[in-house]
């Protein structure tokens, strides 16, 4: 098996573990897009501390593994920013018409067995393949 395969599975094995810990510790759903919005809109004000402590992870963690490994991830990014921007712009539009995201659909909400859950991640894998097909194979930008 591919190392690059098993990074992976240990890395969604990982997100997994860290929807369960949330869940059963906070009582809420791991939602990374709902719990920046919460904090942006203001409609988290009370669970503030939790969602700041989240994203502080979200950062923190990186960074360790940085200073331990003494690599980062190579993710094959693009380096035209533009894009990068239009895509961080994209996803987060994306995530506020579908009440959720990768994490809260696709990993909280599929392990749930919600309905909600599982039709959203199939629609926005859906539209994940479409847009690199069209970006990337018939465009050319990415």
């Amino acid at each position: 098996m591919p190392i690059e395969w098993i990074h992976g599975l240990i890395g969604g094995a990982l997100i997994g573990l860290a929807g369960a810990v949330y869940l059963l510790g906070a009582g809420r759903i791991m939602g990374a897009s709902g719990i920046i919005g919460g904090l942006v809109d203001g409609s988290g004000r009370d669970t503030a501390r939790d969602r700041l402590g989240f994203l502080a992870a979200l950062l923190i963690v990186p960074a360790i593994l940085y200073v331990v490994t003494g690599r980062t991830a190579d993710t094959h990014v693009t380096s035209n920013f533009v894009v990068i921007i239009a895509a961080g712009l994209l996803v987060g539009v994306g995530t506020r018409i579908a009440n959720g995201c990768t994490s809260g659909h696709g990993v909280c909400g599929i392990s749930r067995f919600s309905l909600r859950g599982i039709v959203a991640t199939v629609f926005y894998i859906l539209a994940g393949g479409l847009t690199v097909v069209l970006f990337r194979h018939i465009l050319g930008v990415i």
